[in-house]
């Protein structure tokens, strides 16, 4: 529990720091996306919604949560990313988005969740979402329930994996049910994390380097 308190300790700091932003997230990007298109598309019009990173001390070391998506007619069938989703009227900031989200997708208790804050938001093109990574901790492991109807599985993955560049490839993945690409990736024990969710982690993994 020490180690894992002063890894929170440190992580609030540094993303109380100025963030290192696209040139981070660009790293892990599924395509040739340029700085100047990312930052004309957070326009007014883009929808708005928020993930949650969630971190929690586990088999001796730091774990967060992931879940995989069912296969659906989507831009993100069957992909890996962190529980999130849409901001809704009923939402009072997109803090609470991240966290009504991950209560419905995983059914964490929310009321035990402490929020750090964020980093910088992310503008996905195939469905024009601008989304906000929302960070919180837990002290305790949560007893995790998956929403079937959205979540085919929930990933449990040790966060050290995504310091460790030698998880850091290329895959061709297969997009829309049919256009294939090769893209960068994490490959966390044969679980494929790339597109929006690699960048956020591509950020979050500088700022922790820092």
């Amino acid at each position: 529990m020490k180690n894992f308190n002063d890894f929170i300790k440190e992580l609030k700091r540094q993303i109380a720091k100025p963030l290192p932003g696209i040139e981070a997230q660009i790293k892990m990007a599924s395509s040739k996306r340029s700085i100047e298109s990312e930052l004309k598309a957070k326009h007014i019009r883009a929808k708005k919604g928020a993930v949650l990173i969630l971190f929690y001390p586990y088999k001796n070391s730091i774990y967060t949560v992931f879940i995989l998506r069912q296969e659906y007619d989507g831009v993100h069938s069957g992909q890996i990313s962190f529980p999130g989703g849409r901001f809704e009227n009923s939402d009072k900031t997109l803090i609470n988005t991240a966290l009504r989200e991950a209560k419905e997708e995983v059914g964490i208790d929310v009321s035990k969740v402490n929020i750090l804050g964020s980093i910088s938001r992310l503008y996905i093109p195939p469905s024009n979402f601008l989304v906000l990574p929302v960070i919180g901790t837990t002290n305790v492991r949560p007893d995790f329930s998956a929403d079937n109807k959205e979540v085919k599985e929930i990933l449990e993955i040790e966060f050290y994996n995504f310091l460790d560049e030698k998880n850091i490839t290329y895959k061709e993945i297969r997009v829309f049910n049919k256009l294939k690409i090769t893209a960068p990736c994490y490959d966390i024990k044969g679980n494929i994390i790339w597109g929006a969710t690699a960048m956020i982690i591509s950020e979050l993994c500088e700022v922790l380097k820092q």
